[in-house]
């Protein structure tokens, strides 16, 4: 199912760094050629014209400040910004929009009664395509053209058909333009929000794989820990119960008085995220033997190859291994002899755990349910997830081996830590 797409946000958007540099040389533009325009104008006029059209071109250049003035403090004048969809004339009140009526008209007076005004006209088609939007601004634009347009045909005393097709030009050239770095504007906008988006989706699917990842190491900790150490305090007190008030009762009772106080150390040591005991500390062959005679107190262990510190996780997750394959040989195997090798290879540390108990088909073994079946799965996304592999040889009669091979380069056990996940839901019973 596709995420939704977010709802155009209808404030107008903060102006760029950029644009606050066209405004200012549009209106320093403005300033300047008013100027000179006037200074021209006063130059070859008489005393009598100039009074009233000075007046005007005092009044278009208040009339310009408060209009640039008041759209900026709006948000909404930018050059080439991106106006939402959503903002149309109507919709939402303008409070220059009066003003930009008022700035055309005068303006539209003074070029046609003083031509020389008339490259003031850059400075106002900008303005008013950049305080409106829609219609409107197509509107100023036109406006400000045809006045242009007038007042230079005017000037040339109604000859020069040039002086009336120029204006009308540069304002269809400049639209067009202008129409064009909008369209940028916006399509640069919506690829910065489509892009912020699929960060925060990226992020939230962390979350949720971390989340994930998570339930499943708490989920393995409490079966190898919590579960496993329960199970078999039950089956002893369920034998002691059998066979009370002979003296093998008592014995059962203290031993699954020792597995209960063991497995509530574990569970104190989950809570607290502290490792199990023997983990950081001493020898492996020896933390991996007090592991499993919680669960086998016959269980023999043997070390091949040259014994070396391996990392942490690796301890733990053979730790880990360990208790869980012994915690099913107490449950299932109903075996007389078991036995554990840890070999130490260059790159590699092997565990193998056998026992020669009535075995099973590990083709067939149910998926996991509330009645147990977790152990094998548990196992097999411990070994993966740090890139090493996990089998399992078994058939009815004829015993189990668990076998398990981590590697020892930091390299193998965080590229595969994604992997190993798919391999286990492809291929763990």
């Amino acid at each position: 199912m596709k995420p939704a797409r977010p709802r155009p946000d209808t404030t107008p958007p903060a102006p760029l760094q950029g644009d606050g540099r066209i405004d200012v040389v549009v209106h320093c533009g403005f300033a300047v050629l008013m100027v000179a325009s006037g200074v021209r104008y006063v130059m070859r006029h008489s005393p009598a014209d100039n009074l009233w059209t000075m007046a005007l071109a005092g009044a278009v250049c208040v009339l310009y400040a408060a209009t640039a003035l008041l759209a900026r403090r709006s948000g909404a004048y930018s050059p080439a910004r991106d106006r939402p969809a959503a903002r149309r004339p109507g919709t939402q009140p303008t409070p220059w929009l009066p003003w930009t009526v008022a700035l055309l008209g005068a303006w539209a007076v003074l070029v046609v009664a003083a031509p020389s005004f008339a490259w003031c006209s850059f400075a106002i088609f900008f303005l008013g395509r950049s305080a409106l939007s829609g219609w409107a601004a197509y509107v100023a634009g036109g406006v400000t053209a045809a006045a242009t347009a007038v007042g230079l045909f005017r000037m040339s005393d109604w000859t020069d058909v040039a002086m009336v097709l120029g204006p009308l030009a540069a304002a269809a050239l400049l639209t067009l333009i202008y129409d064009k770095i909008e369209r940028d504007a916006a399509l640069q906008r919506r690829l910065l929000a489509d892009v912020s988006q699929a960060q925060e989706q990226l992020a939230a699917s962390e979350r949720a794989a971390g989340i994930a990842a998570e339930r499943e190491r708490v989920s393995r900790e409490i079966h190898d820990t919590v579960t496993q150490g329960l199970a078999s305090s039950l089956l002893l007190l369920e034998a002691a119960q059998r066979s009370w008030p002979e003296a093998s009762a008592r014995d059962d009772l203290f031993k699954a008085t020792d597995l209960l106080r063991h497995n509530l150390a574990d569970t104190r040591s989950l809570v607290h995220e502290l490792s199990a005991p023997g983990l950081e500390t001493g020898p492996l062959a020896e933390a991996l033997e007090h592991a499993a005679r919680q669960y086998v107190e016959s269980i023999a262990v043997h070390v091949t190859g040259d014994p070396r510190p391996v990392p942490p996780e690796v301890r733990h997750t053979l730790l880990r291994v360990t208790q869980s394959a012994a915690a099913n040989i107490k449950l299932h195997a109903g075996a007389r002899n078991a036995s554990i090798t840890l070999g130490y290879l260059p790159d590699a540390v092997t565990l193998d755990v056998y026992d020669d108990g009535r075995g099973f088909d590990p083709a067939a073994v149910p998926p996991p349910s509330a009645a147990g079946g977790y152990g094998l799965r548990a196992m097999r996304q411990r070994v993966h997830r740090l890139g090493g592999e996990l089998s399992v040889e078994s058939s009815p009669g004829e015993g189990t081996i668990i076998a398990a091979q981590l590697p020892l380069t930091g390299s193998s056990t965080g590229s595969n830590s994604s992997t190993g996940s798919n391999s286990e839901t492809k291929g763990s019973p």
